[in-house]
């Protein structure tokens, strides 16, 4: 059976000083998490403008830093920054975003950590040269997926899935242009696109022949940086509605 790691209160009760529930739209108070939520916003924009050129990586926060995949992304960021001179995005935590932050400031370069508060994460890695702490996941989520050259995932679980189908979703219905999305790790990545395909695809018909093209499958750093490299810097930000 898998191990959980939900470090919270299994009876569904919740610290209504700390989250914004319906209780509090039904007592009508909500004012002050509309004010941290529009913070959170307008802080996010106003940090991010200080990277205009950026790759994000996700991945799993349960990696250890010396296994392949967290080696991999640690030697991926330290490409990025030698070699292209963006900034490397990450979620700001352990695992495959600590091994990021390694890489890209080991390398020189901008280890930009976007956390978040959680049971089990209580602050950036030590490996991030400027981080920002969010307490809502949907505009953390937002500040991650914004304006980046590209994409990158490795191996993850729900949090890397939630947001490789946030991005796919938004390239897929054309909300924004073509972003490259960079799957690393052929071993992880192959059985579940190919799955998938099998059954939204050829089964259930509930996505487009090529909807997974979208994405690339890589496990060369060299090919990835070559991506990168050939993409154009995002302005779509600049249009999206």
């Amino acid at each position: 059976m898998a191990k959980n790691h939900y470090k919270g209160n299994l009876s569904g009760a919740v610290d209504h000083d700390t989250f914004f529930t319906r209780k509090h739209i039904h007592d009508k108070d909500i004012a002050s998490h509309l004010e941290r939520i529009h913070h959170e916003f307008e802080g996010g924009f106003h940090f991010l403008q200080k990277y205009p050129k950026s790759v994000t990586i996700f991945g799993s926060s349960m990696l250890p830093l010396d296994s392949e995949p967290c080696k991999t992304a640690e030697a991926l960021s330290g490409a990025i920054v030698r070699d292209l001179k963006y900034a490397v995005i990450t979620g700001g935590g352990p695992g495959i975003m600590e091994a990021c932050s390694k890489g890209a400031k080991e390398a020189g370069g901008q280890a930009v950590g976007l956390n978040i508060s959680l049971p089990h994460e209580h602050g950036a890695n030590s490996y991030t040269t400027d981080h920002m702490k969010f307490a809502y996941f949907f505009s953390r989520k937002t500040m991650l997926t914004f304006a980046a050259e590209a994409y990158i995932f490795f191996p993850g679980g729900f949090g890397t899935f939630d947001e490789l189908f946030s991005i796919l979703t938004l390239i897929q219905t054309g909300k924004i242009p073509y972003v490259p999305i960079i799957l690393f790790g052929s071993a992880f990545w192959n059985p579940i696109i190919e799955n998938l395909n099998e059954l939204m695809l050829n089964e259930y018909k509930t996505i487009e022949p090529g909807d997974f093209d979208l994405c690339k499958i890589s496990d060369s750093i060299d090919d990835t940086i070559d991506i990168i490299r050939k993409a154009p810097v995002s302005e779509w930000w600049r249009i999206i509605n």
